[in-house]
């Protein structure tokens, strides 16, 4: 019996096959999605100097607006008569304050084609 199993082994020859792909074309296709929220606050402070002015319409100042002590009186008495004071101290005017949000979504598709 061993003799006869030696003999099928010598018998039968064996024998390996190389396989090697063989294309001639080919693609391949690619899309990507991609989405970005962005959320922000922009935040402005507007600054001034210190600014003091009048206005009016029949009145008189005792002095200069830059002095504390001065008066304003009616010019004419009985007539109307219109008086504005401004006093601003230097510093912050006005703030803004500006609040958005981005959203952008953005696809790219690729293609690639081969051939051998």
């Amino acid at each position: 019996m061993k003799k006869l199993f030696l003999l099928l082994l010598l018998a039968a020859p064996v024998s390996a096959q190389s396989v090697t792909p063989n294309f001639t074309q080919g693609s391949m296709q690619s899309t990507t999605t991609t989405t970005i929220d962005i959320d922000r606050t922009i935040a402005t402070e507007v600054y001034g100097g210190a600014y003091k002015a009048w206005s009016g319409t029949n009145v008189t100042p005792s002095g200069s607006i830059e002095d504390s002590a001065t008066t304003f009186s009616v010019t004419t008495a009985g007539d109307p008569f219109q008086l504005e004071i401004v006093d601003r101290v230097a510093g912050v005017v006005e703030t803004i304050d500006i609040t958005e949000t981005i959203e952008q979504t953005s696809t790219t598709t690729s293609l690639s084609v081969f051939s051998q």
